[in-house]
């Protein structure tokens, strides 16, 4: 198991920051060049042999130029992967007769198949062949990365502050002699044991959530941080940014942040397994508002499921649908139990929270709903959904169900 961890590169000189700054630049011309000869080839090699690799003039290494071709081969294969994927869709749309997301979707094929792939973004990944991570040493700093073999008899040593994430990973694994490089920072990767799952504990669910981002049904429930920041206030910050300006990436770390910290916050002891809601294509083919666009649901599953992953507990995910609106207390199922952020059962009056009321029956092993039935709409007149019964009961035959 690989986990990264990002250090700062303020410490180093302006000298060491100039060479490294003129080896990206470099090594980025170097990888256009690549993307270059590779875009109109039908089949992209993963090692790139010595005919295509002999046409680029560079003053890199030899081991630098063939470190930036494997590179830019990856970045063509996953591009044309992608385009293979989207030509796909297009083709099944119009089987499907959906002929208008098929205009809109090849209109965005054609678009992104006439433009190569951003070379500014590229970030090089240089492994123990240039990089020497040295931990132990006699200076005020943690650490220093030694960087050879570049080219053009480049040396350059850089010092590094170990903060609280990297104490963490280097605690649990092993540091790869590995690093990924930008302007600012220094990315390293450690090695991790797979941790063993847990045997004992109790099933607990999650239910996702703007105002409240998690709510579990043990009664946790995570909204405001100590700034009086809820996931809403950040989503209705970014829908007042301007996309890709730098205020806009500032409050988009501001969201990662409290994401992070959210996971962070649950209490998972004797937790064995977790029953979450797996959302998919949510805002697919419909018009949202700006704030709710922002609500990055695909970030926090993804910073739950590596925190679950490392505790060894198991991750069972849940079709959401109906959750919201059943009762927990009686299993009585109805669009109109819920009002916003609060749930009152029209069958037995049971009232809680109507998140905490999801993430409970999440936590529930209910049989599933197939489309059919969901196509049926009965969630407008109401059913009992039932663990007992392994069917849905119509307001009918409620009585016989009771005797």
């Amino acid at each position: 198991m690989i986990r990264s961890t990002k250090t700062t590169l303020k410490f180093s000189n302006k000298n060491k920051l100039d060479n490294l700054h003129l080896f990206l630049m470099e090594y980025r011309r170097v990888v256009g060049l690549f993307i270059d000869i590779l875009w109109d080839m039908d089949k992209v090699p993963n090692l790139l042999p010595k005919e295509i690799t002999s046409q680029i003039s560079s003053w890199l290494s030899a081991r630098a130029i063939q470190c930036a071709g494997k590179q830019s081969a990856a970045i063509v294969k996953g591009t044309k992967t992608k385009e293979t994927k989207r030509q796909f869709m297009i083709n099944k749309l119009n089987n499907e007769c959906k002929f208008k997301q098929a205009r809109k979707l090849e209109a965005i094929n054609n678009k992104l198949k006439s433009s190569k792939p951003n070379i500014n973004e590229v970030e090089p990944v240089l492994d123990s062949r240039f990089v020497k991570v040295v931990l132990e040493n006699g200076t005020s700093f943690d650490g220093w990365i030694i960087l050879s073999s570049l080219g053009n008899k480049m040396k350059i040593e850089i010092p590094f502050k170990a903060h609280k994430h990297f104490n963490k990973l280097s605690d649990k694994g092993q540091i790869k002699q590995t690093v990924q490089l930008s302007k600012k920072n220094i990315t390293f990767l450690f090695e991790l044991l797979e941790p063993e799952q847990k045997t004992n504990g109790t099933t607990l669910g999650i239910d996702i959530g703007q105002t409240d981002a998690i709510s579990c049904s043990d009664g946790q429930q995570i909204s405001k941080d100590k700034h009086d920041h809820t996931y809403e206030t950040i989503c209705q910050k970014l829908a007042k940014r301007k996309k890709n300006t730098k205020a806009f990436k500032r409050v988009e770390l501001h969201r990662t942040n409290y994401i992070n910290w959210v996971v962070n916050q649950i209490n998972l002891d004797n937790v064995k397994t977790v029953r979450r809601e797996n959302i998919k294509h949510l805002r697919k083919g419909t018009r949202t508002r700006r704030t709710l666009s922002h609500w990055n649901y695909g970030e926090l599953f993804e910073s739950l499921d590596r925190k679950l992953n490392d505790l060894g507990v198991q991750v069972v995910k849940v079709n959401p649908t109906y959750t919201s609106q059943r009762c927990f207390s009686c299993g009585w199922t109805r669009k109109s139990n819920r009002t916003g952020k609060q749930f009152k059962c029209k069958s037995c009056g049971h009232i809680d929270d109507a998140d905490l009321n999801a993430s409970k029956n999440i936590s529930l092993d209910l049989p599933a709903i197939s489309k059919v039935e969901r196509l049926k709409q009965l969630n407008r007149t109401g059913f009992y959904w039932n663990v007992l019964n392994k069917e849905l009961i119509v307001p009918c035959v409620q009585e016989t169900i009771l005797e």
